[in-house]
């Protein structure tokens, strides 16, 4: 899961970049809101945690900006040390998904980041898997905010592949789901593998699909 992190307390971002990176999460990060707003709209991020007071441009002007001049739906998480009834509903009328108080746990906000995500996915019918993402209403697949431009064989392959994710998937599955009874030969199966990983992990820092020798192939979260 990718996430940014707009906060100017660099205690705060020392904390969160332990704990996070330590759960297997993938960080950017910016410490004032005009390098923040600029990330969240050229990047694609599962949730933003987005704090209140920034320097350049406050957490309610960015987040609207983000809502209402860029239409960006990703999911925010506001942090702040205003706890009132009506500094939650500015945040919200801003366009917030969730407000977290400072000081907050660590594994309540990890909470809510999880949330918010399976939310997102449930809403918008998203596969993911570390940081590939495939739009079930579009097919389009993206590998770490970059799209991946995909033939429609390797995009059923990868569908299949990120759907069972972390089990490992059959040869003969794979030739059953693309051709039913008449598969063209092994060949053919092997040549979309090839071609799929070529795009999805060669450009990449580490491969996400794994040949099961004798069985078939699966896709994993992380190197082994």
């Amino acid at each position: 899961m990718r996430l940014l992190i707009i906060e100017d307390n660099p205690d705060i971002v020392e904390n969160l970049t332990d704990f996070l990176e330590s759960k297997g999460y993938i960080l950017d990060f910016a410490m004032d809101g005009i390098g923040g707003l600029h990330l969240a709209l050229t990047q694609d991020y599962d949730v933003i945690v987005l704090d209140l007071m920034l320097p350049g441009m406050d957490g309610i002007t960015l987040c609207q900006k983000l809502r209402q001049e860029a239409d960006k739906q990703v999911p925010v998480i506001m942090l702040t040390a205003r706890d009132t009834l009506d500094d939650k509903l500015l945040g919200f009328e801003s366009g917030a998904d969730d407000y977290l108080v400072k000081p907050f746990a660590l594994k309540e906000l990890e909470v809510r980041i999880k949330a918010l995500a399976k939310r997102r996915a449930v809403e918008n019918k998203v596969l993911s898997i570390a940081d590939l993402r495939m739009d079930l209403g579009t097919f389009e697949v993206y590998r770490q905010g970059k799209k991946i431009d995909l033939n429609n064989t390797c995009v059923a392959i990868l569908k299949l592949l990120m759907e069972s994710s972390p089990n490992v998937v059959s040869r003969k599955e794979l030739e059953y789901n693309l051709w039913g009874d008449m598969p063209p030969g092994s060949d053919v199966l092997r040549s979309h593998m090839y071609t799929l990983r070529k795009q999805i992990d060669k450009p990449f820092g580490h491969a996400l699909i794994e040949t099961v020798h004798g069985i078939g192939f699966r896709l994993k979260e992380t190197s082994s």
